[in-house]
């Protein structure tokens, strides 16, 4: 994978050019391996699934009651069957079924031949015949009710599951239901991870007079973590070329992905972009948006062959979280092996005018709601500055202002961005 497919110019990206360059420098989906189904949730499918089975196996009884196999002549007030057995749940009866007779039923367990109705166990009453059963308002019954037909959710041979899909709970419960007890699945991508700054001072330090608290690595972790990626912690590295420049490269031997934050403008110790450029090669830098204008891509080409993808995300707490859900998730989605993601987008109505600047794309920290009558309505959370990280504590979505807009009036629709699982 080369940068030939991007020539790096002055002027700032759109948010959309860097989407499709960033597309473009995606290296391949990493490898595949076999995991147990207990521990395959949270992960992406590498493989079509196809049930082997029809689910249900058997045609089935969907409460408990009597199979019965529908009458020649059903009488209009007075139903009465023969009972001539009983079938629970994990047995069968070997015989069929003339027509009248029926056997008591539990849900789940499999009609005999010639059984196609099953009547619920409240309609039944006893007469104190042996193995007779008189059914109360026969009316009220209907041939084929409460039976669940083999195969009707699912059919033997149906393509159930296609690859690239994540993962989720019910999943889980799908594919036990067709037997499986483990599933091929990408790799977890590793991803190492560091800030910088003589400034960036770890939590549980004692803060210096003109320190700040390392925010940013945490928050890529748990972002990381959530996106299912193992995570290589490389701490803090100070503003210094080459040590910057020999952290990169030993990152990058073993790591899918290298992140960091922090150094990445054009102030006299921002040093990512040179050691960037010392083992590897820049991509693209300057983004017209905001929070996060000043984001760095590239490669960086360890020894021993390859191309490791890099991103230099900015200092700020929030325009690292917001570059991340806009730029790095999707390239680690996708070499995750989720070719198809895309970012959930609804339409809000603003509950207040929004500031914007035409000619960059501007992403508020937001709270959506419903009201009465199931329209959505999005404020921000209050001050914007891309330093302010309570804001994305306090919001449950981003409010996405395209580029050619200047303002957005009060009552006007808006994009945003439901965080979702990931934040």
């Amino acid at each position: 994978m080369t940068l030939s497919c991007f020539e790096l110019g002055e002027r700032m990206l759109s948010v959309d050019e860097t989407l499709d360059a960033l597309a473009a420098m995606t290296p391949p989906p990493v490898d595949t391996h076999r995991v147990s189904l207990a521990s395959a949730c949270g992960g992406v499918l590498a493989v079509d699934v196809v049930s082997p089975i029809d689910v249900p196996q058997n045609t089935n009884a969907a409460m408990d009651g009597i199979a019965l196999a529908w009458p020649d002549e059903v009488p209009g007030s007075d139903m009465r069957v023969d009972v001539v057995g009983d079938v629970l749940a994990g047995t069968r009866l070997p015989t069929s079924l003339a027509p009248g007779e029926a056997v008591r039923i539990t849900t789940g367990a499999p009609l005999p031949v010639g059984a196609d109705t099953v009547v619920m166990s409240e309609q039944l009453v006893e007469i104190g015949i042996p193995d007779r059963i008189r059914v109360e308002h026969p009316e009220r019954v209907k041939r084929g009710q409460n039976v669940r037909q083999a195969g009707e959710d699912i059919a033997r041979g149906q393509r159930v599951l296609g690859a690239g899909i994540r993962l989720r709970p019910q999943h889980m419960g799908l594919l036990a239901s067709l037997g499986y007890a483990e599933i091929e699945v990408f790799r977890p991508l590793r991803v190492a991870v560091f800030s910088t700054g003589d400034e960036v001072t770890a939590p549980g330090e004692a803060l210096p007079p003109a320190g700040i608290y390392d925010t940013n690595r945490f928050s890529l972790q748990g972002l990381l973590s959530r996106l299912g990626c193992e995570i290589i912690d490389l701490g803090i590295l100070q503003d210094d070329l080459d040590s910057m420049r020999a952290s990169l490269a030993a990152a990058a031997r073993e790591a899918d992905m290298v992140v960091t934050s922090g150094g990445v403008s054009v102030g006299q110790a921002d040093w990512v972009k040179p050691a960037l450029t010392a083992i590897g090669e820049l991509g693209l830098w300057r983004i017209a948006m905001r929070p996060g204008r000043p984001l760095a891509f590239g490669l960086i080409h360890p020894t021993g062959g390859g191309t490791v993808p890099f991103f230099g995300l900015p200092g700020n707490p929030v325009a690292v979280m917001v570059t991340f859900l806009q730029f790095v998730q999707p390239m680690l989605r996708r070499m995750q092996g989720e070719h198809d993601w895309q970012p959930s987008r609804l339409t809000a109505l603003a509950a207040e005018p929004l500031k914007s600047r035409e000619e960059r794309v501007d992403f508020h920290r937001g709270v959506y709601t419903g009201d009465d009558a199931g329209q959505l309505w999005v404020r921000t959370t209050g001050r914007q500055g891309s330093g302010i990280l309570s804001s994305m504590v306090v919001a449950n979505c981003l409010i996405e202002i395209g580029d050619g807009c200047a303002a957005v009036e009060a009552g006007a629709p808006v994009t945003i961005q439901p965080f979702g699982d990931l934040t």
